[in-house]
């Protein structure tokens, strides 16, 4: 099946990376993939095995901030695309592939598959149907299967090799960053938790966005190395795969960790579900109350006084997970 295909994954760093298997299945049968990534996902994109093109455009139905709709915009997305064969589009349960499909269909895509629920008429060829609750990347994995593209590995992974990150062997990762407070382990613990894995005799490393310098210089303390605000996508990727096991909440880096194969405790706040968004492909050890009252609500913004599901695990019952996991 040679052709050019589009695949289109409009969100963030976490979203593309776990698309990553799905991304590996339709190069092994395309001529040339091109990845349409917003402005949070090209980093990601640019680490995915089997992308020979990546285009950033900024969705206004899925940016967290979004411009209002400008008419210029949308019709610089349908000249951009002006050579593809096929297209897919990948999704989140709650998003809709159809005003995509739509651009798609204006700039002259003969085909376009996606995951839908709702009615398309004539905006996709391939309506795809899948279950509730399934990993995101085996949501993604059926859609490409779907397509015709068998899947080729169904680990997330990124492309070698990594930038070394000069390390001393043998650190454990820190994350405290996330991309909402909700899912945010509280700041006090992460030092607390720096703290006891250096009384314990582990190098920790703490690691975070150049926006979160402040938060990875109070958890590093004077245990840690702080690298807050210090690495790329990809140097970031590189200092996670050399570590034994990576301590992040619900957000990209977990997800980055993963695909390097290095083994994940995860602080998950379930305001999403973890069956799809947990870290997938390696040994991991999910905490947080997944029963807690926020569940399912998709807060941004912890809705429990207190932040209960979070606040309530302590450093060293993640101490106890690390060392189940840690290689």
């Amino acid at each position: 099946m040679s052709a050019h295909v589009l695949l289109a994954r409009l969100d963030s760093v976490g979203d593309v990376l776990l698309m990553g298997p799905a991304v590996r299945a339709v190069a092994a049968g395309a001529a040339r993939v091109t990845l349409l990534a917003g402005p949070r996902g090209r980093s990601a994109a640019e680490l995915l095995p089997g992308v020979d093109r990546v285009l950033e455009w900024p969705a206004p139905w899925i940016e967290p901030e979004p411009d209002p709709v400008d008419p210029e915009h949308l019709r610089l997305l349908v000249k951009t695309v002006d050579d593809v064969d096929r297209a897919l589009i990948f999704t989140s349960f709650h998003q809709s592939p159809l005003p995509l499909a739509l651009l798609l269909r204006m700039a002259g895509v003969p085909w376009i598959g996606a995951i839908s629920d709702d009615y398309p008429g004539s905006l996709l060829d391939l309506r795809h149907r899948v279950p509730d609750d399934i990993p995101e990347t085996e949501r993604a994995l059926s859609l490409t299967t779907a397509a015709g593209y068998p899947a080729r590995g169904s680990r997330p992974a990124v492309r070698r090799p990594l930038p070394d990150p000069g390390l001393p062997p043998g650190y454990l990762v820190v994350h405290p960053g996330t991309s909402v407070p909700a899912r945010a382990w509280p700041p006090g613990h992460c030092a607390e938790l720096v703290g006891l894995l250096a009384r314990h005799g582990h190098p920790v490393v703490v690691t975070g966005s150049p926006g979160e310098r402040e938060l990875t210089a109070r958890v590093a303390g004077q245990h840690g190395v702080d690298l807050g605000g210090g690495t790329t996508l990809a140097e970031l990727a590189g200092v996670l795969a050399g570590a034994r096991v990576v301590v992040a909440g619900n957000t990209g880096p977990a997800h980055l960790a993963a695909a390097v194969g290095t083994p994940v405790v995860s602080l998950f706040a379930p305001t999403v579900p973890a069956v799809r968004w947990a870290p997938y492909g390696v040994p991991h050890r999910l905490l947080g109350d997944q029963g807690a009252a926020c569940a399912g609500t998709r807060a941004t913004v912890c809705p429990v006084a207190g932040h209960p599901c979070l606040s309530s695990v302590g450093p060293a019952e993640v101490y106890e997970a690390m060392k189940e996991v840690m290689r």
